[in-house]
């Protein structure tokens, strides 16, 4: 049986997740908008308990959680949303890093095209920002800096804390794409100077097309967002339509459960790391990104003389592996994450990405090992 590696493009569901799901699809289905029976409210009182643990997980208040389909959409929100306040205030300056998803570049070149000026940093060869880059470009007029909490094909964390320390007194926004660190790293998000977070519910166990943002409150005050879509005013109208209260509900137990099993869930995956890096080292292996600076779930791998197409080929029975981010796969330009943080050609051609969970079965190393061997 061929062992599923690709757990930052999406995850399995978490079997507790899938049975409290299908209980709200085919049992409690109501719409969480009907008032006038128990149905309705039923799924209402689900909808709640949902927000209530997503805004847990990472200190915030229920009432600053808005359900979406994903991180994608979360993003949008928390960008394009903010481009009225930009043009109100003058402020329309945006600092971003070349590593970011293309959930978070391309509506950044959207208000490039509205004449928003987007600075865009540069990360280490370790593929991190430093806080003091972050710094260095901040301005009276900067509106947004977004920065992705961990990157999706290196699995390295952006210092968010000290960050959102140099942002002391400015009152630019700090948003955060958390789709890969939402669950794994939660202290880091529990920072209240962050004013948004990004979550997608398929990367932390939960079924794909549900997701959330979290949007702190200034005060008493929410954030000044403008919504992308109008009609039925769900979710304080910045994203209308009938909630998936299935889908919501299973990423509030996801969150219940990342919560409560934290720490083994972390033990079992860095004990996972240490075999794969042991075993494929010895093969030619060499590591990409500060690994002081990742989560236990990624690898991110080069075989310098070896074309990452041929491994990934020598290794389909075997283990289900990419090459770098889902959204993107189907293009085979070079990765633009690799390629930021300075790698030459041969290595990025030859980078596949391992991500696990929890719920991964360890595969048989030997025989991984001896499929890459037979490439030389």
């Amino acid at each position: 049986m061929v062992v599923y590696l690709d757990c930052n493009a999406t995850t399995p569901i978490d079997p507790e997740v899938r049975a409290i799901v299908l209980k709200y699809m085919f049992e409690e289905f109501g719409n969480a908008g009907s008032r006038t029976h128990l149905l309705g409210t039923t799924a209402k009182q689900a909808v709640q308990q949902a927000r209530e643990s997503v805004a847990k997980l990472v200190a915030a208040k229920s009432e600053e959680v808005i359900f979406t389909s994903g991180a994608t959409e979360s993003n949008n929100i928390a960008i394009l949303g903010l481009s009225e306040q930009g043009c109100v205030t003058h402020r329309k300056h945006i600092i971003s890093t070349m590593i970011e998803h293309k959930a978070v570049l391309e509506p950044l070149s959207v208000l490039e095209s509205r004449g928003f000026e987007v600075t865009l940093l540069k990360p280490s060869l370790g593929g991190w920002i430093s806080p003091e880059q972050v710094k260095s470009v901040l301005r009276d007029d900067t509106l947004l800096i977004s920065i992705m909490h961990v990157n999706n094909e290196t699995g390295v964390m952006q210092p968010i804390t000290d960050i959102a320390s140099q942002l002391e007194g400015h009152e630019a926004f700090l948003h955060v794409d958390a789709a890969q660190g939402y669950a794994k790293d939660i202290a880091t998000l529990q920072n209240k100077r962050i004013d948004m977070i990004s979550v997608s519910g398929h990367k932390l166990y939960a079924p794909k097309g549900v997701g959330a943002l979290v949007t702190r409150k200034r005060g008493y005050r929410h954030l000044p967002l403008k919504p992308l879509l109008f009609g039925g005013g769900q979710e304080r109208s910045l994203r209308p339509g009938t909630l998936p209260v299935p889908l919501i509900v299973g990423l509030g137990v996801s969150s219940e459960l990342a919560l409560l099993k934290h720490k083994s869930r972390l033990a079992y995956c860095l004990d996972f790391k240490k075999k794969a890096i042991s075993k494929l080292q010895s093969v030619g292996a060499i590591l990409n990104g500060d690994q002081s600076r990742t989560l236990p779930t990624t690898l991110s791998l080069s075989f310098p003389n070896l074309d990452s197409e041929a491994v990934i080929l020598a290794l389909k029975n075997i283990i289900a592996v990419s090459n770098g981010s889902a959204c993107t796969s189907q293009n085979y330009k070079p990765s633009h994450v690799l390629t930021a943080m300075g790698l030459p050609e041969d290595r990025i051609n030859g980078t596949i990405r391992m991500s696990w969970c929890h719920l991964t079965d360890e595969p048989d190393w030997d025989e991984v090992v001896s499929a890459i061997k037979k490439l030389y």
